[in-house]
């Protein structure tokens, strides 16, 4: 039951009289909940608000399969490059997939990782995004084979200076076009057949200085997926790595 105008108006009169600390002690008293609540609404508002205005946008998406990098090459790869290129580093960004790990030979205690793997490495192509891999050579086998990376000549033909700078750094790699495997499990096919093509898909960036200076014990390919939204991007990214910082 709701208090009358005199009650209430007894109750304000004897909150003014009250000290500092007896008028908390009766807010928190009285009050508690509405004001936590209202703590909670205000602290949600202001983590949106936050988050909203430093998100920032996604101009390139790349990944490292197979291969790690330290926190210096991660740097170059992607806060870096942003500034060389002149974008706005406080608004854009290039995001980086780390820890992903392809195999056609994963032993039991990596099995579940590397088909977790695959799986978000499929959930990105798909959504168009991811457009670079950096990786070591059975990722870049598998990747090519699957027919998930790029042709390079058509997408260098757009930039004629970027095309021969990388010319020397090209590679090829086999492209399966048509694979009867499940046919042949079946019993559906008298013989495995697999026919394949070659196709000039990647860049050994080994010997690039940025790489070269990492320690990989390994060689490092890079490859475009087939369905980059970002090709513009790529080509710029390419230019950094083959040219700019070769300057």
């Amino acid at each position: 039951m709701s208090a009358s105008p005199q009650e209430r108006a007894l109750r304000r009169d004897a909150f003014r009289k009250m000290n500092v600390r007896a008028k908390l002690d009766y807010i928190v008293t009285y009050y508690k909940l509405p004001i936590l609540l209202g703590v909670i609404a205000l602290a949600i508002v202001c983590s949106a608000v936050h988050r909203q205005l430093t998100k920032k946008e996604a101009v390139l998406y790349t990944a490292l399969v197979n291969v790690s990098a330290g926190e210096t090459l991660e740097q170059a790869l992607t806060t870096q490059c942003i500034e060389e290129s002149g974008a706005n580093a406080r608004k854009q960004e290039i995001y980086l997939y780390r820890g992903l790990y392809l195999s056609d030979e994963a032993s039991v205690v990596n099995h579940e990782y590397a088909y977790a793997s695959r799986l978000k490495l499929l959930d990105a192509i798909n959504a168009k995004k991811l457009d670079v891999v950096l990786m070591n050579h059975e990722a870049y086998d598998l990747l090519s084979r699957s027919g998930y990376l790029l042709a390079l000549p058509e997408l260098l033909s757009r930039d004629a200076q970027l095309q021969q700078s990388l010319e020397p750094y090209l590679i090829e790699n086999e492209v399966i076009l048509e694979d009867n495997a499940i046919e042949y499990n079946l019993n559906e096919a008298s013989s495995h057949e697999v026919i394949t093509k070659s196709a000039v898909n990647g860049v050994d960036v080994s010997d690039l200085p940025i790489f070269a200076s990492a320690g990989f014990p390994d060689a490092v390919y890079l490859g475009v997926i087939a369905n980059s939204a970002r090709t513009e991007w790529v080509l710029r990214y390419l230019d950094y790595l083959v040219v700019t910082l070769q300057r």
